[in-house]
């Protein structure tokens, strides 16, 4: 919205027109507006961008997946992670 219609508009600006244009959404305020901004600058667009970070598991956990998977090699992934946190709320 920053360069949106017929003019440039400050970030405040911003964030009082998307709160009149859309009232049945929740309000972004100024530091969003600042990073969606820089994120369009840099990239060219603001669609979300996936996450680079990588799960922390501890040595149990990656034993407690290793044995899961050698008793039932075709168990999925998704099954293995939620099995594993179940166990993890147990103790």
């Amino acid at each position: 919205m920053i360069g949106y219609g017929d003019r440039a508009r400050t970030q405040c600006e911003v964030v009082r027109l998307f709160r009149e244009t859309h009232p049945d959404l929740p309000p972004l305020n100024q530091g969003t507006i600042s990073k969606i901004e820089a994120q369009y600058r840099e990239m060219g667009h603001v669609r979300k961008v996936p996450s680079k970070r990588q799960a922390v598991v501890d040595d149990d956990t990656k034993l407690n997946l290793l044995l899961a998977l050698e008793e039932n090699p075709i168990t999925p992934a998704h099954q293995l992670a939620r099995d594993n946190s179940k166990s993890k709320d147990k103790t």
